[in-house]
Formats: C-alpha cells, sequence, structure tokens
C-alpha cells in the first residue's frame, strides 16, 4: 500500500454543502417570510445564494476578502441580485444561516461508504479553509468525525489552502511525508495545485467533469472510483 495518510478536504467534496445549504435556506425563505419583500420563490433565493457564496469563498481563498465580508455581505448581494431592496436584509439572517447549517447531515453519494471502506486501511485527516467550531459541528451532525484524526483548518495553520503552509503543518502534525499521503478535495485549485506544491500526489474529485490545465494524480467522477485507486 502506497499511502499510509490520505487527507481530505470537506465542503463540496465529502459533506454535501449545496443539499445542506438548499435545504436550510428554505426554511429561512419561510421563516423570515421573504416572500413578503419580494423574493419570488425559496429555490430563487436558494440558487442565487449558493452561487454568490461560492465566488465569496473562491475569493476568500484567493486572499481578496476577509471572513467578515463573506458574513455581512451575502444576504445583501442575494437580495440586489433578486431585485430586491437589500435594506430589507433581517439583522439576524446570517446568524441563524449559520445556526441551522451546520446541523445539516447530507453527504455527498457514496461519500460514507468510501470512508467505511478506507477506515482502518489508512490514517485520514481533514484539511478545510472553512472555521474549526463550524466544521466540527458538520462533521458531528453528519457522523463522519469518527473517521478523522486530525482536522486542519485555516485558523490552527494560520494560513488556507492553496498555500503550501497549510500542506506543510498538516504533514507535520500527522507524522507523515508527501511521499506517504495524498490530497483529495474538490477545488482545483484550493486542493489540487495546493497539494502539488508541496509534492503531493493528488485525487481531484471531480463529478462535473471539469477540465484543467495541469493533471492531477488521479481524476474522478464518483466516489466508488476511489476504491480502484486506494
Amino acid at each position: 500500500m502506497r499511502y499510509k495518510h490520505l487527507f481530505f478536504d470537506l465542503d463540496h467534496t465529502l459533506w454535501d454543502f449545496d443539499r445542506n445549504s438548499a435545504e436550510c435556506l428554505v426554511e429561512l425563505f419561510d421563516t423570515f417570510r421573504l416572500a413578503d419583500v419580494g423574493i419570488p420563490s425559496a429555490e430563487a433565493f436558494s440558487r442565487h445564494f449558493i452561487d454568490i457564496n461560492r465566488k465569496l469563498w473562491a475569493d476568500y481563498d484567493k486572499n481578496l476578502i476577509e471572513h467578515t465580508y463573506i458574513r455581512q455581505h451575502r444576504f445583501p448581494l442575494v437580495f440586489r441580485a433578486l431585485g430586491v431592496d437589500e435594506a430589507a436584509v433581517h439583522a439576524d439572517l446570517n446568524v441563524e444561516y449559520l445556526k441551522l447549517l451546520p446541523r445539516k447531515a447530507h453527504l455527498l453519494e457514496s461519500a460514507r461508504e468510501i470512508l467505511d471502506y478506507l477506515h482502518g486501511r489508512y490514517t485520514m485527516h481533514i484539511i478545510t479553509n472553512g472555521f474549526a467550531e463550524i466544521q466540527a459541528i458538520k462533521m458531528d451532525s453528519s457522523g463522519i468525525a469518527h473517521y478523522f484524526t486530525h482536522v486542519i483548518t485555516s485558523e490552527n495553520a494560520n494560513a488556507k489552502k492553496p498555500n503550501p503552509l497549510v500542506f506543510q503543518y498538516a504533514m507535520e502534525i500527522s507524522g507523515t511525508s508527501a511521499a506517504d499521503s495524498i490530497m483529495i478535495g474538490d477545488n482545483y485549485e484550493a486542493d489540487i495545485l495546493g497539494a502539488k506544491s508541496v509534492g503531493l500526489d493528488t485525487i481531484f474529485y471531480n463529478p462535473q467533469g471539469q477540465l484543467v490545465d495541469d493533471t492531477p494524480t488521479y481524476d474522478i467522477r464518483h466516489w466508488k472510483e476511489l476504491m480502484a485507486i486506494l
């Protein structure tokens, strides 16, 4: 067995961020009576939020904005995109979103099955740009915390993917080396290019078949393909 340590991204890789977020946003749409301020449907609200939130997190990964900017601006940006006066954003909307979201339990298809398959064969860890408290609740809520030895966040690494320091820190606290480890994630720039910069092999979880310039070690469309690799 070539690899001893597996490093996984969490959101969009194992934990189904879009499904969990959409479910949460439907609840918020009803609770805050957003139809009354002119938002046409929970589906439109959710679709715009997921798109805008993803773009904001991409900017955060590139150090273009701070985390506080995401929390302060994502709902106003959604309202504006929907043609609704952003002044109508309820002050508690983001607070309630952050309470509800991490307690959602949906994983991506076959993610739990593959974790069961790998558990005991490898030492597994999480590397995430998300924040420790929120990510811990997500992992507990979805019942996957016990699979992982270390959870490396941007907070405890003092850097975030794709910064090489995150991956170096992860290997250091896990007591492993690039030769014995592989990084698995859905974000080509943050997970794959970041890991490659420190000599890690990579598995690009790529269900949409995204075309990329630089080839990862492995490119998979479905989690079950991992069984042929590991």
